[in-house]
């Protein structure tokens, strides 16, 4: 069954233009004048019921704009849409009661007073049994831990402690679907790790329905097995992360470490017949690009374990942030892709990256906005 089914969506506005001088916004008064801008172009698809699914594109694609329909707080100029079986912007009060929404930039708790009575406010709003609720507010406290914050004023919260308390808000009823619209934005990469992790361990234990949208995509790889990807309202690509990165990813690179030097003809000699480049690092290091489809790691490996001694190896391969700002130059990800030289990210275990610092800091402006 689909959780989500949206089918030639379109949604246009008018946006008034303005006139510049004191004779132009005197004339903006009685003969206003307006731009038509069509925000999201005849987009279609499907999410099955438990998929987790990443939806991005550059500031302006249209992202936010589809969630706002999604939500039923826009309507759509045309097409049909469906959620958890209701036409949002026409059963909203049956229809709200299965989502939950978390804004990264808007909050859904009261300012002054503290989290608890908002948490209550919201169990009035979607009418939660007593039982049901403390039920799940155990739970969630647990799991985020919440203990001392609940007895604060929002406005007394860290942004991280707010983020956690917002997502909280949004499952008190238990929602068989959850959107999310930047949910780590602005957080530390413990913060970012201690969400990701809990929205990965909801969807595994209740089955739950979760659209990501997030400009951070260290959020998609670590929780989509899907993306969609939109551009100037258009979805340009519609599948699996894997699927991106073998058609788009350049290749992989090793870095070998030797105990004794060893020559750049040697290890080609080794290697003879393989399509590979060999680079050399120092008498002690040489690295190896291996692209997509023409060798594998393994068999590069095989030539060379054995033969030569190696005291460490590691795995680099393309980055899928590089990968999108491609797909974005070229404007479609069915073009073939057209790289310069090879340029790799480390292919680390998520914590080694996470302890580096690097990986939670590429949305401070290594990461292209997307």
């Amino acid at each position: 069954m689909q959780a989500i089914e949206v089918r030639e969506l379109r949604k246009e506005f008018r946006v008034q233009k303005s006139r510049g001088g004191l004779k132009g916004a005197f004339r903006d008064l009685f003969n206003r004048e307006y731009n038509q801008i069509t925000a999201v172009k005849d987009i279609s698809f499907d999410i099955p019921q438990g998929e987790i699914c990443g939806y991005i594109g550059e500031n302006g694609a249209g992202k936010s704009t589809t969630i706002k329909m999604l939500t039923g707080i826009l309507v759509p100029t045309s097409g049909h849409l469906k959620v958890n079986g209701f036409v949002p912007y026409k059963e909203r009060e049956a229809f709200v009661k299965g989502i939950g929404v978390v804004f990264g930039q808007r909050s859904q708790l009261w300012w002054d007073i503290g989290v608890i009575e908002s948490f209550q406010l919201l169990k009035k709003v979607y009418r939660v049994p007593d039982n049901d609720f403390k039920e799940r507010l155990d739970e969630l406290s647990d799991r985020l831990m919440l203990g001392e914050l609940l007895s604060r004023p929002v406005r007394k919260l860290s942004l991280g402690q707010r983020m956690r308390c917002e997502l909280a808000a949004s499952l008190l009823h238990n929602p068989a679907i959850v959107f999310l619209d930047e949910p780590t934005i602005g957080l530390d990469i413990v913060v970012k790790t201690e969400i990701r992790e809990f929205l990965k361990s909801l969807n595994q234990r209740y089955g739950t329905t979760i659209l990501l949208t997030t400009h951070d995509l260290q959020d998609i790889e670590a929780l989509c097995s899907r993306v969609i990807m939109l551009d100037d309202g258009r979805i340009i690509y519609d599948g699996g992360l894997d699927q991106l990165k073998e058609t788009w990813g350049k290749g992989k690179e090793v870095v070998l470490q030797f105990t004794q030097p060893v020559t750049l003809e040697s290890l080609q000699a080794l290697t003879s017949g393989m399509d590979v480049t060999w680079k050399r690092e120092g008498e002690l290091e040489a690295r190896v690009f291996i692209p997509y489809r023409t060798a594998n790691v393994s068999d590069v490996l095989a030539r060379i374990v054995g033969i030569v001694k190696i005291d460490d190896i590691r795995i680099l391969e393309t980055n899928t942030d590089d990968i999108v700002r491609e797909i974005y130059k070229s404007g479609s990800a069915e073009a073939s892709p057209t790289f310069g030289e090879f340029s790799a990210s480390e292919a680390d275990s998520p914590a080694e990256s996470d302890e580096s610092g690097t990986s939670g800091e590429r949305d401070k402006g290594a990461v292209p906005r997307v």
